[in-house]
């Protein structure tokens, strides 16, 4: 039985939403130096859910190897990622804010899929969960894209939006995991949790 796990994640939204559930967590982080986008690279014709699966695969063997190599205590290590996919179009991180008009102009007005990958790693054993969730925005003016944009929301989010800010004004409809769509779905985290023996709540 473990009483903490480590989460592999950069991202504030998934700390929050462990603590939301009373998980304790301890960062495990790159080094300043790494490259974890690299890991994020789509490969030709690959459908959302693989990719999503796969590049959190890869991001959870890089974290246990850091652990590894840091000498830390042992414990279960968490890891998710995202990606938003209109049809087998994944729409990644913004490049910058061009790129964030484009995503955000495409998905106004449509529905689209939010597709969050859980894999944790509790000493040799590997588990995974996929979320699943649909959304549909209402249409959007350029001007009110526009200004999504220049409030600096739009940057590093899959799909250039965060659900839990502002852009949250777009939303029409959901069908889904709220959780799974801010980037760590609740339900499925705490099933994976229970499997490897960590306490929590």
């Amino acid at each position: 039985m473990a009483d903490f796990i480590y989460l592999a994640s950069q991202s504030p939204r998934r700390r929050q939403l462990l603590e939301q559930i009373g998980v304790r967590y301890s960062l495990l982080l790159p080094e300043a130096g790494d490259d974890a986008e690299a890991l994020e690279a789509v490969l030709p014709g690959e459908a959302p859910a693989t990719y999503v699966r796969r590049v959190t695969a890869l991001k959870l063997e890089a974290a246990v190897q850091r652990l590894a190599e840091r000498g830390l205590p042992p414990a279960p290590v968490l890891c998710a990622d995202t990606t938003v996919a209109q049809g087998r179009s994944i729409l990644g991180k913004p490049a910058d804010d061009a790129d964030a008009v484009r995503m955000l102009s495409a998905l106004a007005g449509r529905g689209h899929r939010v597709l969050t990958a859980l894999a944790l790693a509790d000493g040799e054993h590997r588990l995974q969960a996929l979320s699943d969730s649909r959304v549909r925005f209402a249409a959007a003016s350029a001007a009110d894209i526009a200004a999504y944009v220049a409030s600096g929301e739009a940057a590093g989010k899959a799909g250039a939006y965060g659900i839990q800010g502002r852009a949250a004004a777009f939303v029409e409809h959901i069908s889904g995991s709220y959780s799974g769509i801010m980037g760590l779905p609740l339900f499925e985290t705490a099933a994976l949790l229970r499997q490897a023996g960590v306490t929590f709540g």
